[in-house]
């Protein structure tokens, strides 16, 4: 059973809305280049040690291009969690124009 896939678009309007809390997959490197203002770090690596950590309710679940999130998404899925993957990852994200944190922010 694989999980949902959002969006950039509909995951940046559903976390403004407040509906959806973003899940980030990648490595601290790769969080501290850029990465969805609001998000919670949870490296792949630490995943299963660190599930007690994830917020209550619907979660997007992200990496730079899609493929880590969906190993994280399609388990978190399966257990039952309201989990989604996010298509195409922060690469997506960033071409599409939705903004990074910090401001000066880029995908690495």
């Amino acid at each position: 059973m694989t999980a949902p896939e959002l969006e950039p678009a509909a995951v940046a309007a559903a976390v403004a809305a407040g509906d959806l809390s973003v899940v980030d997959v990648r490595e601290p490197v790769e969080w501290d280049a850029g990465h969805i203002a609001g998000s919670l770090l949870i490296p792949l690596g630490e995943f299963a040690d660190r599930v007690g950590e994830l917020p209550d309710g619907p979660l997007a679940i992200v990496c730079r291009s899609g493929s880590r999130s969906s190993m994280a998404a399609d388990w978190l899925h399966r257990s039952g969690v309201p989990a989604s993957n996010m298509t195409g990852g922060l690469k997506a994200w960033a071409a599409a124009g939705l903004p990074l944190d910090p401001v000066d922010g880029r995908v690495a």
